[in-house]
């Protein structure tokens, strides 16, 4: 999953920044228009917006998001006094809201629940033939075996859970499992693929982890 987070406050915009980065792909920026220089570019599944931002403010952000039909779901991050732009935020599309200080545990709390929303998602159980992924736990099993994954691992094969049977290029998997910093050129999506196979197919009679030539790579369901 990639998150945009933008927030002007340094401190707390590094601190989350590298936690998020644990469990999710993160691009971050610390005024309006830079936000909106990233949303024009890549497509995110969730976007961590403070209101008070130089340059452009939140709820600016968020109008022009809207009036460009981007859909991405939006937290604003606000400050006690700020009723009535939470209020105005919520009125002019903003999904939810996170009062500051708040605990990390909660912000997770939220970030789930707004992704599950819209991918309709009543379940954080992903399936695909018999290869099994907890998003929340992140956990993984073939066959009923569990299966030791490191954070990009997950990252990487959760992306090619939720498209099953679709071609996916390596700019789409890299964009998804690591950030805007992601070089097309790089061969570190087909290293990680490898490792990805080993774990997943290594064992099992059919290859779930197919390679298109030239084009990218599948996570294929077996036929019923």
């Amino acid at each position: 999953m990639k998150i945009l987070l933008v927030e002007d406050q340094e401190e707390l915009r590094e601190i989350l920044e590298k936690r998020l980065k644990k469990e999710y792909s993160v691009d971050s920026c610390k005024d309006g228009e830079s936000a909106l220089d990233f949303l024009s570019v890549y497509t995110y599944d969730l976007v961590l917006l403070d209101i008070m931002l130089p340059r452009l403010d939140g709820l600016g952000v968020l109008k022009w998001m809207r009036q460009k039909k981007i859909a991405t779901p939006v937290l604003l991050l606000t400050a006690k006094s700020d009723i009535k732009d939470r209020v105005r935020g919520l009125d002019s599309g903003a999904d939810d809201y996170l009062v500051k200080p708040f605990s990390y545990e909660e912000l997770l709390a939220r970030i789930r629940v707004l992704v599950r929303r819209n991918t309709h998602q009543l379940t954080s159980l992903l399936k695909v033939g018999d290869l099994e992924a907890d998003t929340v736990n992140k956990t993984v099993s073939r066959g009923g075996v569990p299966i030791s994954l490191t954070a990009k691992e997950f990252k990487l094969l959760e992306y090619m859970m939720h498209h099953p049977n679709v071609l996916l290029t390596r700019e789409q998997l890299g964009q998804r499992a690591w950030d805007s910093t992601f070089e097309g050129g790089s061969n570190i999506v087909d290293v990680y693929i490898r490792y990805l196979r080993k774990k997943i197919d290594e064992g099992f009679e059919y290859k779930m982890i197919r390679t298109i030539r030239g084009q990218g790579y599948r996570l294929e369901e077996p036929e019923a």
